[in-house]
């Protein structure tokens, strides 16, 4: 039998036949030149050609990490501080390692306020390797959190702004986001300054995110810059607060205050109702984040009444003294009447600004070029956007003089038909206060005193200076801008609000502005407030009490000594202004 399965096998024609020798040669000669090419892709990969590689070792592996420089500190001009960075732990994950029982989960949730659900949704996201579960913690929270000893959860150290002054200072110090990026105000203006420049460093990194090994250099980072700004915190806080009780009592929309240095042209308070938490940004409205001071415009009503006097002093076309006959009270230009609150009769120059004649304004105006006119607008700063690097800032409205019709001129004469911002009334003032200059404004702390740009001869200012102590003083329309132990000087103005193509009933903004003290001015305050309902809405009744009480405390922050003995007493009734 085996014989026989022998003898079969080997009559096999398949195995009887002789293998030719070049088939076995081609075949070791394949599986040589397999080997040669795997080794030569080997030495390709690991010796020459291992640059792509490489790199995607260092994707998965190797992390360049940035070493965030300290943002600079902001402060105010006696040092004092009004923002700096405080360490704050973030919160993060790996959800495919978190290991918690529902018990630990429902803490963590309660400690990052946030919803259960919200938290179980990211951390069941086994797909991503990395997880925010909250930025920039208090300590406090992150202790606990720590406590907890949930596996997957880890802390990362970073730092977010702190905001000493609150409310008071937000419009002007503005904020940062969760990325420590400047979005408003000082913040977002001198971004590049206050940011300074993030180092780096090269490391390997495990898949726990743990740092392995450092590799190549490391670039130390370069701090921000410190800022100093001009801003009065103390000055600054005491005008909001009265700003925010006059909005309060007028129940008013909202309001502005600036206080300018006219010797240095330093801002040194730029204060809004209402205003927000910059540390706790929390349902913000747009009214609260706007910075009306700088952003909104409106017509200046009666406080460019100065501006067209000045003008006719200087133009040689009266003197305090001359006579205006303003009977009876009216005046119609081209079919439009003009009216006063109440007919005066004649007045003198000085009279039509304490009284704050619409009609004697007008008579003065329109024996003037519109060109002289928009020549001294824009000269002290009107439809101009202010040199300021401040985010937001606007322009205003000045048409072109040659588009004027009569009824437009007379009309500018006493603030309506062009539009400004309160920074920008606040500075135009300035003319007045520097006998004739126009100051360069500043949001960072001067060395000294400002050169200004000549408008009006000094003579002409200090003559209109006159008139605006003459405004708040017994038979002017701005009394309750007195202020105790200092001579002051200013405008009222009262404008009916804009609506689409008309104006609004009952509906005005009430402003002051003014200046002190007279003979040797320090400071010019400008104040509006939006609005005001509560039956009073005269720029006297509402605006020149927050000035009053401003400037009082703006020259004792100053040193200025007091110029005049005054003692409180019962104002009498303010003479209502015409608009």
């Amino acid at each position: 039998m085996s014989s026989a399965r022998s003898l079969a096998y080997t009559s096999s024609p398949l195995l009887a036949s002789r293998t030719p020798v070049w088939r076995s040669k081609l075949i070791v000669a394949g599986i040589a030149a397999g080997f040669l090419v795997l080794a030569g892709r080997a030495a390709w990969i690991q010796v020459f050609g291992n640059e792509f590689f490489r790199k995607q070792g260092e994707v998965r592996f190797a992390r360049t990490l940035e070493l965030p420089a300290n943002r600079g500190r902001i402060f105010d001009r006696n040092g004092l501080l009004l923002a700096t960075s405080v360490p704050a732990p973030s919160i993060w994950a790996i959800p495919e390692d978190v290991d918690a029982d529902p018990r630990k989960r429902a803490e963590l949730a309660r400690l990052l306020e946030m919803p259960l659900a919200d938290l179980n949704r990211r951390l069941d996201n086994e797909d991503k390797t990395f997880v925010w579960l909250k930025r920039q913690v208090d300590d406090e929270v992150a202790r606990r959190i720590a406590e907890l000893g949930i596996s997957g959860v880890y802390q990362r150290k970073e730092y977010r702004r702190q905001y000493p002054e609150g409310e008071a200072a937000a419009h002007v110090v503005g904020f940062t986001n969760v990325e420590d990026h400047g979005q408003e105000g000082v913040e977002l203006a001198f971004h590049k300054d206050l940011a300074g420049r993030a180092g780096s460093r090269r490391v390997i990194k495990d898949r726990l995110g743990r740092i392995v090994e450092d590799v190549g250099e490391q670039v130390p980072p370069v701090d921000g810059r410190d800022l100093q700004l001009s801003i009065d915190s103390k000055v600054q806080f005491f005008a909001w607060q009265k700003l925010r009780d006059a909005v309060t009592e007028h129940k008013a929309k909202g309001g502005s205050v600036v206080v300018l240095d006219v010797e240095t042209g330093e801002v040194l308070a730029l204060a809004n109702y209402p205003s927000y938490n910059p540390g706790r940004r929390v349902n913000l409205s747009g009214a609260q984040l706007r910075n009306r001071a700088l952003t909104d415009t409106f017509e200046p009503g009666s406080t460019m009444k100065p501006f067209v006097a000045a003008l006719a002093l200087e133009k040689g076309m009266v003197t305090p003294q001359s006579p205006i006959q303003t009977a009876p009270g009216r005046i119609t230009i081209t079919g439009s009447t003009i009216s006063d609150a109440h007919p005066h009769g004649v007045l003198t120059v000085e009279q039509v600004i304490q009284k704050s004649s619409n009609v004697g304004t007008v008579k003065m105006a329109m024996q003037m070029q519109p060109r002289e006119m928009w020549d001294l607008y824009s000269e002290v700063g009107f439809g101009q956007r202010p040199q300021l690097p401040f985010p937001g800032t606007v322009s205003g409205k000045l048409r072109a003089w040659k588009t004027w019709r009569p009824i437009e001129q007379a009309t500018m004469s006493y603030g309506y038909g062009l539009s400004v911002s309160l920074f920008q009334l606040a500075r135009a003032y300035s003319v007045f206060a520097r006998d004739g200059e126009l100051v360069p404004v500043t949001l960072q702390k001067a060395d000294g005193p400002a050169p200004g740009v000549r408008v009006l001869q000094p003579q002409t200012a200090q003559q209109v200076r006159h008139m605006l102590h003459l405004a708040t003083q017994s038979g002017g329309t701005a009394p309750k801008a007195q202020a105790l132990g200092y001579s002051v000087g200013g405008k009222t103005g009262t404008a009916h609000k804009q609506e689409g193509k008309g104006y609004a009933d009952k509906k005005y903004r009430s402003f002051f502005v003014g200046l002190a003290p007279v003979e040797k001015p320090r400071i010019v305050v400008a104040v509006m407030v939006d609005e005001p309902s509560n039956g009073r809405y005269y720029g006297g009744d509402v605006a020149a009490p927050v000035f009053s009480a401003t400037v009082q405390q703006s020259l004792r922050m100053l040193g200025v000594q007091p110029d005049m003995n005054v003692k409180p007493q019962i104002v009498v009734q303010a003479v209502e202004e015409s608009f």
